[in-house]
C-alpha cells in the first residue's frame, strides 16, 4: 500500500503548467488590495499587487489561448508574456523568476519534484542576476529560500507535490521574517509586498497540484480605477485640456501581408487612445488622436486603399470627409514618392504625465512620451513599443520613476537598437539630464554625462496620503498634504503651506536654493505663486532663485527640482 507521501502528484506536463499560472494569476488577482495595503507610503503609488497581477495576467490571457501539451511550449509562453507584460519593479522581479523556470524546463516532457525544484533555483538566479543591488527581505528572499528548500526536499521525495509544499512552508517562514530583516518594513509593521506575491503564486500552484483551481477573481474595476487614477483628488482637474487635437479614423482595404506592428507602434508614438484592428487579410480600421492626421493616414495608405477616412478636431467638433477616390490617390502618391526613413544617430524616450511636462520633454528633443508614472507604471512592452517607434540607432531612456527603471532595462534585451537607460528617479532628474545631452558627443561619453547630472538635482513631491498612516513619528491621516524629499517623507498636515515651508528648509539645508516648481492641473496659477513665495522668502537670501512652470500632472500638487 502506498503511503501518503507516495501518492503525491509526481509530474507536470504543459497543460499542468497552463493551469498553475492561470491559477496562480486569479489568487494574485483575488488579492490584489492586500498586497497594496502592504506598501509602506501612503502615497498614492504604481502599487505592488497591482503591478504584480497586471504582469502575471498578461500570461494568463495568452496561455487560455494556447494549445499545447509541451511543457517547454507554455513555459516560454507564459515567460514571454509576463517579460512584455511586466509593470514596476515587483512585475519585472516576477517575469524574471518565471523566464529562469522556462530556461530550466525547455526539452523537458514532464517536469518531476527535482526537474521542478532545479527550475525554481534557476528562477531566482535569473532575478538576481538582474537586480543591481539585492536586499534581503523581499520577495528575492523569499524566493531564494523557498527554491533552496525544494531542492533539499527533491532529494527526499521526487514528486513535484512533495517539493511544492515544502517549497511553500518556508517561503511562509521567510515571509514572516522580512519584517526583521528590512528597517522600512519594520518600522511599519509590515511583512514584505513582493514576497506575500510571491508566496500567493506559490500556494495556489500547490491547490492546482492538487486538482483545486482558484474560482476566477471578480474585476474590482473601482477599486482599480482608484489605482490607475487616483488623481480624482484633484476636483478642479481641466478636462478640457486637450494633448491631441485630431481625432483620426480611417478604415483600409488591405493590399498585401505585411505585418501591422510597426504601424501601431508609429501611431502610437503620435499620439493617444490608438485602437488598430486588423484581421490580416481584407481590413484594417484605424482610431487614434493625434495632432499630426495626414502624417498618421500617410503611414496607414501604405497597407492599402482608403475605405472611409475620418479626421475630427476635437477642440472645435468640426469633422472632415475624405472620400475614398482622394483616399486612393494619396495610396498612388504615396507609393510613387515616399522616401524611406533614415535613422538618425540618437533618440530620446521619457515616461511621464501631465501635458505640461509632457510639452518640456518634447522641446528637449524627445522623440516620444510613455504615458505614466506613480500610479500607472508602464510594461517593458510599452517601452519597448516606444523605443521602436524611435528612428534612431541609439534610444536613450529617461524612466522618471525608481519602479520603472527595470522595465526599462528589460526592454534593453528584446529590441535589436542600442537602448541607454538613464536611470532618473524623478522628473526633475530626467529633465536635468536631458537638458546636459550633446548630439555631438560620443554615445558612452553622453550616457556618462546625464547619468552624473541626476545627482545634481534633488527632487521635492507635495501630494496627499492615501490612508491612515505612522511613519517616522509622524500620524499622517487620509487626506493630509504630504512633502517629499528625495522620496523621504518630511511633513504632513491638514494645511499645504507649512507642508511646502518644511521642504524649503530642507531645500536651504541641503544647499540647493535655485528652485524650479511644476505644478499640477488641481493647482492655478495663483497658487502656484503663493508656494513660490514661500521658497523664495528662503532660498532669495542665499542667493538662490524659484521659477514656476505649469505641469499639469495628477497625483502631485508640486513636483519640485532644487539645485
Amino acid at each position: 500500500m502506498e503511503s501518503k507521501k507516495d501518492q503525491k502528484r509526481k509530474s507536470i506536463n504543459g497543460a499542468d503548467y497552463k493551469r498553475l499560472i492561470i491559477n496562480a494569476a486569479e489568487a494574485i488577482k483575488k488579492n490584489e488590495r492586500e498586497i497594496n495595503d502592504l506598501n509602506v507610503f501612503p502615497v498614492p503609488d504604481g502599487d505592488t499587487g497591482s503591478n504584480m497581477s497586471m504582469t502575471i495576467s498578461s500570461a494568463a490571457d495568452d496561455l487560455r489561448k494556447l494549445e499545447t501539451e509541451e511543457l517547454g511550449e507554455a513555459a516560454n509562453k507564459a515567460a514571454s508574456s509576463m517579460l512584455r507584460g511586466a509593470r514596476g519593479n515587483s512585475g519585472v522581479i516576477l517575469s524574471l523568476l518565471f523566464r529562469g523556470i522556462s530556461k530550466s524546463l525547455i526539452g523537458i516532457k514532464e517536469a518531476d519534484g527535482k526537474a521542478w525544484a532545479k527550475a525554481l533555483k534557476e528562477g531566482v538566479q535569473s532575478a538576481y542576476k538582474a537586480v543591481d543591488k539585492p536586499a534581503e527581505g523581499t520577495i528575492l528572499t523569499v524566493a531564494r529560500r523557498s527554491a533552496e528548500v525544494a531542492e533539499m526536499a527533491a532529494e527526499e521525495n521526487n514528486s513535484i507535490e512533495y517539493v511544492q509544499e515544502a517549497a511553500v512552508r518556508e517561503a511562509e517562514s521567510a515571509l514572516d521574517e522580512t519584517i526583521e530583516q528590512n528597517p522600512v518594513l519594520k518600522k511599519a509593521g509590515v511583512v514584505d509586498a513582493g514576497g506575500k506575491g510571491w508566496l500567493l503564486a506559490l500556494k495556489s500552484m500547490l491547490s492546482s497540484l492538487r486538482g483545486k483551481d482558484e474560482t476566477p477573481a471578480e474585476e474590482d474595476s473601482a477599486y482599480r480605477e482608484s489605482v490607475v487614477r487616483e488623481s480624482a483628488k484633484f476636483d478642479d482637474f481641466d478636462t478640457s485640456e486637450i494633448t491631441f487635437t485630431y481625432c483620426t479614423e480611417c478604415i483600409i482595404d488591405r493590399k498585401g501581408t505585411e505585418p501591422s506592428d510597426g504601424l501601431r507602434s508609429a501611431l502610437s508614438a503620435m499620439g493617444d487612445s490608438l485602437v488598430l484592428v486588423d484581421d490580416e487579410e481584407t481590413t484594417i480600421k484605424i482610431h487614434v488622436h493625434t495632432n499630426e492626421p495626414l502624417a498618421a493616414l500617410e503611414l496607414a495608405s501604405a497597407f492599402g486603399d482608403f475605405v472611409n477616412v475620418k479626421v475630427e478636431n476635437m477642440r472645435i467638433q468640426h469633422t472632415s470627409k475624405i472620400t475614398e477616390q482622394e483616399g486612393t490617390a494619396a495610396t498612388a502618391a504615396k507609393e510613387e514618392s515616399a522616401p524611406a526613413v533614415e535613422l538618425k544617430k540618437y533618440g530620446m524616450v521619457s515616461v511621464c504625465t501631465g501635458d505640461g511636462i509632457s510639452g518640456i520633454f518634447t522641446e528637449l528633443g524627445c522623440d516620444a512620451i510613455i504615458s505614466g508614472g506613480q500610479t500607472m507604471n508602464p510594461s517593458t512592452e510599452d517601452i519597448l513599443k516606444a523605443v521602436e517607434s524611435v528612428p534612431a540607432e541609439v534610444v536613450f531612456v529617461f524612466p522618471n520613476n525608481k519602479n520603472i527603471i527595470l522595465a526599462a532595462e528589460q526592454a534593453a534585451a528584446l529590441t535589436e537598437k542600442k537602448l541607454i537607460v538613464i536611470p532618473s528617479k524623478s522628473v526633475p532628474g530626467g529633465i536635468m539630464a536631458m537638458v546636459q545631452f550633446n548630439p555631438e558627443e560620443e554615445t558612452e561619453e553622453n550616457r556618462e554625462v546625464m547619468t552624473a547630472a541626476l545627482d545634481t538635482v534633488d527632487s521635492m513631491e507635495v501630494t496627499y496620503a492615501a490612508r491612515d498612516s505612522s511613519f517616522d513619528d509622524m500620524e499622517i491621516k487620509e487626506g493630509d498634504y504630504m512633502g517629499m524629499y528625495e522620496r523621504k517623507i518630511v511633513s504632513c498636515g491638514d494645511s499645504i503651506a507649512p507642508v511646502l515651508q518644511a521642504l524649503a528648509d530642507k531645500a536651504v539645508e541641503n544647499g540647493r536654493v535655485y528652485i524650479n516648481i511644476y505644478y499640477g492641473g488641481g493647482i492655478d496659477e495663483a497658487a502656484a505663486e503663493s508656494a513660490a513665495e514661500i521658497f523664495r522668502k528662503k532660498v532669495e537670501p542665499a542667493g538662490g532663485s524659484v521659477d514656476i512652470t505649469y505641469g499639469g500632472q495628477p497625483i502631485y500638487y508640486y513636483l519640485i527640482s532644487a539645485e
